[in-house]
């Protein structure tokens, strides 16, 4: 039986804040947006409820986890390295939202016999690239500079500058757009969950083209398919519509028992 756990773990140069349920259902690890903490899987947990260990943890800088020099994506990676390793789960369902979903595809494609299957909540293999991409990124953060404190208080920001913030949207955005092979080739099940609309800092219906690109990889990989889209824009899906991921990891293991 895996004892449930709360505290600090030592990566790198920092401490994460790590969650862990225990028990003997399947482990569920949850993988956060860019800038937001643990907090906004609460509902989706709830929705379903004990049978499942569910595993959440900080990023850097991000909730109750400690400062980084080094934020990138990469990092992140290493990070669920370490609380993979720490908690003894050798075989993860991974449940990532936004920048999370994209560190999903990432770590499956690296360890591809070690997933039992990726659900995918509003990411997408788009991003802004290229000079005229990074120069609007580092222009919105700056923008909201001195909203960025009150946003980490409420689990959407970081305990970082403006300009780590956008460092990491820059990372996560050529990351994501170089992403269509990579969910073309992954051996794991995966669902997607799309929101409507945009985002913060997206202009009108920037996000509904990039979800278009989605199309490709559903042609290309079988494994990979759409479980729902809701009515929910991108910042609001794990609140207003935490029963539709909740269905797409029961719907994975529903493909696990045959």
């Amino acid at each position: 039986m895996n004892q449930p756990w709360t505290g600090m773990l030592p990566v790198d140069d920092t401490s994460l804040f790590v969650q862990d349920t225990g028990g003997p259902g399947r482990p569920v690890v949850y993988l956060n947006g860019a800038y937001a903490d643990q907090k906004h899987w609460k509902r989706v947990i709830a929705d379903l409820g004990p049978g499942y260990r569910h595993i959440t943890y900080d990023e850097r800088a991000r909730g109750k986890s400690k400062r980084s020099a080094d934020y990138s994506f990469e990092g992140a990676l290493r990070d669920l390295d370490a609380v993979l390793k720490a908690r003894g789960v050798e075989q993860p369902l991974l449940v990532g939202w936004s920048y999370g979903g994209i560190i999903g595809w990432h770590w499956a494609d690296r360890h591809p016999n070690r997933v039992a299957g990726l659900v995918t909540v509003d990411a997408f293999p788009v991003g802004l690239t290229g000079e005229a991409g990074r120069d609007r990124i580092r222009k919105t953060f700056r923008s909201y500079r001195l909203l960025l404190p009150i946003a980490a208080l409420f689990g959407m920001g970081a305990r970082m500058s403006a300009d780590q913030h956008a460092d990491v949207g820059i990372d996560a955005n050529e990351v994501a757009a170089a992403s269509v092979p990579v969910l073309s080739r992954l051996t794991c099940p995966v669902r997607f969950v799309l929101a409507t609309g945009d985002s913060l800092g997206s202009e009108a219906g920037e996000m509904e083209e990039g979800r278009k690109v989605l199309d490709e990889v559903l042609a290309a990989n079988p494994r990979v398919k759409l479980s729902a889209k809701v009515a929910s824009n991108h910042s609001k899906i794990l609140r207003k519509d935490s029963p539709a991921v909740a269905r797409a990891v029961r719907e994975l293991e529903e493909v696990r028992h045959g």
